[in-house]
């Protein structure tokens, strides 16, 4: 195992300090903005139906029309969360539907 080291030749500690406030701003700045990217979670055409409340058969009906978009392995079926919440609408009025 060798040691490094790093000798700065005529750096005030004005300007080490100005650099190191500079980082920690950067990495507090990237805190704030940073999102982890959540996995994508599957649900099957039972958990779809049982979610949604209705038949297995409408969730066959959205398949053929091109509302959803089935993807498979195999002789299973899935559908991504996601989609399924990219298709949702409101409806009615922008206050969420509600009656005044």
């Amino acid at each position: 195992m060798t040691k490094t080291s790093t000798i700065l030749h005529e750096v005030s500690p004005e300007q080490i300090t100005s650099l190191f406030e500079g980082i920690q701003n950067q990495l507090t700045e990237l805190k704030q903005n940073f999102e982890p990217k959540a996995p994508t979670e599957y649900l099957t055409r039972n958990e779809l139906a049982e979610m949604l409340k209705c038949d297995l058969s409408t969730i066959h009906n959205w398949c053929k029309k091109g509302k959803l978009h089935p993807y498979g392995i195999g002789n299973r079926v899935y559908f991504k969360r996601a989609d399924l919440e990219s298709l949702l609408t409101p409806i009615g009025k922008s206050n969420g539907g509600e009656n005044e």
